[in-house]
């Protein structure tokens, strides 16, 4: 896939490059099978800094995000670097989104058990909060509904797909 996908990799780094000089890869540390830390890969949608300059979330129409970040977003081409996660053995093409420490130290023993899963570039949760950002947006509090609503039902739904997941199952949800 990565290979096949080379020149779009190319347009996309030259697009961002274009827009603003800044780097092209955006890397987080995330937490993943067995709680363990590893730095995730994304193309940049946002300006150099963007979390320094607010919060850990994404909401709504975020002045942070760039013009060809918006884009990127849109089509999800933002998450394809993560090829390279899969490569590494960091993550499957299909599991939990992978979170972020700050909000994986507020898991309950329960949702604890999505670390025992491999995390993956989507997952069923990522497909039924595709508008999560805009869903945060009506919020008065975007983090406190992250953290009391949204994120106990991505964590179950991942947790009850995992229990059934087939080579069909997951297929299906890449094509999603």
């Amino acid at each position: 896939g990565t290979a096949l996908l080379l020149p779009v990799f190319l347009l996309v780094a030259v697009a961002i490059k274009l827009e603003d000089r800044g780097p092209v890869f955006f890397r987080q540390d995330r937490v993943g099978r067995g709680g363990r830390l590893f730095r995730i890969w994304k193309f940049r949608t946002m300006v150099v800094d963007a979390e320094r300059l607010g919060g850990l979330l994404t909401v709504g129409e975020d002045h942070r995000i760039t013009r060809v970040g918006r884009w990127l977003r849109r089509f999800k081409l933002d998450e394809l670097p993560q090829l390279f996660n899969v490569l590494r053995g960091e993550m499957s093409l299909v599991g939990p989104r992978p979170e972020v420490p700050k909000y994986v130290a507020l898991y309950t023993a329960t949702q604890r058990q999505v670390l025992d899963l491999t995390p993956g570039i989507t997952d069923p949760a990522s497909i039924a909060f595709r508008e999560e950002s805009e869903l945060l947006a009506r919020a008065s509090d975007p983090e406190r509904l992250y953290v009391s609503e949204v994120m106990p039902a991505k964590i179950a739904l991942n947790l009850e797909y995992a229990a059934q997941a087939t080579l069909w199952s997951d297929l299906l949800v890449v094509l999603q």
